[in-house]
Formats: structure tokens, C-alpha cells, sequence
């Protein structure tokens, strides 16, 4: 039995070192593509048409999806395998750890479209054929730094989801609501 918990806090450290290794990426690409996006100094006009250059933050905020995704996704099975293999998933007994897993997918979806859309806007927008309509967009200052916040906390959800607190860890004091029931 003490052979099997070693073996299960073993692969639930790797797990939550991988998770951290790339969540940190993950705010760092954010984090430098904030200071490396396209501002509107950049865009260059003719007459109706407008035209900006491709930024840095366009392969950093891939590399940061990339980066996030893949803590996401072994957060999740790593997290997904300790709970089948204690207790074949009984919901009465994992509600935490299921609404960290809900929670940091929530956050992991918010900071997608957040890195997606800005590492969408800080490509190359041609003239005349700008990011949307034909109109060139700028990544609006801490759209980047945002995602970079969210992607910490979906890593930190992702490892409570790894490492729940026990039920027995969890005690809610009820005699407040005895006595004022009583009155």
C-alpha cells in the first residue's frame, strides 16, 4: 500500500512540475508580448488604407496558447487518472476538485480567445486588407498581461485539481446555524 501512495504522489509531483514549467511559459510569452505588441505609432497610412507591420507578440502569444494548452491538458489527465484510480470517480467525494477542474478550464478558455485574438491582431495587416473588415486593429494595452494573470490561475486551479484537500480536511462549522434556527 505505502509503495502505491509513492508511486501516486511521485506522478502527482511530476505532473504539477510539468504543469508549472509550462504555465510559467506561458506567463512569460504573455508577459513579453505585452511589451512587444504593435501600437499605433506603428500603423502606417495612405490616404484610406492602413497597413501595419507583424509584432513579436504574434509568435509569442502562439507559443503561449501552445505553452497553455499543453499545462491544461496534463493537468487534466494527470488529475483525471488519480481520481479513477482512488476512487472510480465519485462525485460525492470529488466536488472540489471537480469545480477546480471547471474553474481552470473556464479560465483556460477566457485566456484563448484573449491570446488568440491578440496574437490574430499582431500579425501582418496588408494594406487594405487589415484584421477585420479591411480596418487595421491594435491590441489594446494589457490584453497580453491579462491573459498572462489568467493563465497563472488556471495553473493553480489545474494543480488543486491535482492535489485536492482531503474530505476529511474539510469541516464546516454548523453551530451558527442551529442556534439561529432555534430562535
Amino acid at each position: 500500500m505505502d509503495k502505491k501512495r509513492d508511486d501516486s504522489l511521485l506522478s502527482r509531483l511530476i505532473t504539477c512540475s510539468i504543469v508549472v514549467l509550462f504555465d510559467t511559459a506561458a506567463f512569460s510569452c504573455s508577459l513579453t508580448a505585452e511589451f512587444n505588441r504593435v501600437e499605433m505609432k506603428d500603423m502606417k497610412l495612405d490616404g484610406t488604407l492602413c497597413s501595419l507591420p507583424r509584432s513579436p507578440a504574434f509568435g509569442l502569444g502562439i507559443a503561449a496558447l501552445a505553452c497553455m494548452s499543453v499545462a491544461q491538458i496534463i493537468g487534466t489527465v494527470g488529475g483525471g487518472v488519480r481520481l479513477y484510480s482512488e476512487n472510480k470517480f465519485d462525485i460525492s467525494k470529488n466536488r472540489i476538485a471537480l469545480i477546480y477542474l471547471v474553474s481552470s478550464w473556464l479560465c483556460y478558455g477566457l485566456a484563448v480567445v484573449m491570446l488568440g485574438t491578440g496574437a490574430s491582431m499582431s500579425s501582418k495587416q496588408p494594406y487594405g486588407k487589415g484584421w477585420m473588415d479591411g480596418d487595421c486593429y491594435v491590441v489594446k494595452s494589457g490584453v497580453f498581461g491579462g491573459a498572462a494573470a489568467i493563465a497563472i490561475v488556471a495553473g493553480i486551479l489545474i494543480i488543486g485539481f491535482t492535489f485536492p484537500l482531503p474530505p476529511s480536511s474539510i469541516t464546516i462549522d454548523k453551530s451558527w446555524y442551529n442556534r439561529s434556527s432555534s430562535r
